[in-house]
């Protein structure tokens, strides 16, 4: 097994509700591999949320996903009472999922 933080780095985001991912593959060759390893399904699973609750966006020239994962934040900044608001730790979370 290979966790995604052998192929590659991720940085997070927010707007709102929603925990935007970005995934950065190390390079091609990981980026082949994630683009058929790391699916929707598989990360919607990973979080805990339906598969309706994410979506992918492939950024093939820059060897890069972006997931945005709606109402993993509890409500956001501002409307969430836990402590990552932002979703920040959730970049680590990704980075231990196994494929």
């Amino acid at each position: 097994m290979t966790t995604i933080d052998e192929l590659a780095s991720v940085r997070t985001g927010d707007k709102g509700d929603t925990l935007i991912l970005g995934v950065v593959a190390d390079d091609r060759a990981a980026y082949d591999r994630l683009a058929q390893e790391l699916s929707v399904e598989r990360v919607a699973s990973h979080f805990g949320l339906t598969v309706q609750s994410v979506t992918r966006s492939d950024l093939p020239t820059l060897h890069s996903f972006s997931f945005e994962l709606a109402g993993l934040l509890g409500g956001g900044v501002t409307g969430s009472p836990n402590l990552d608001g932002h979703g920040k730790t959730m970049s680590y979370h990704l980075l231990t999922l196994e494929i």
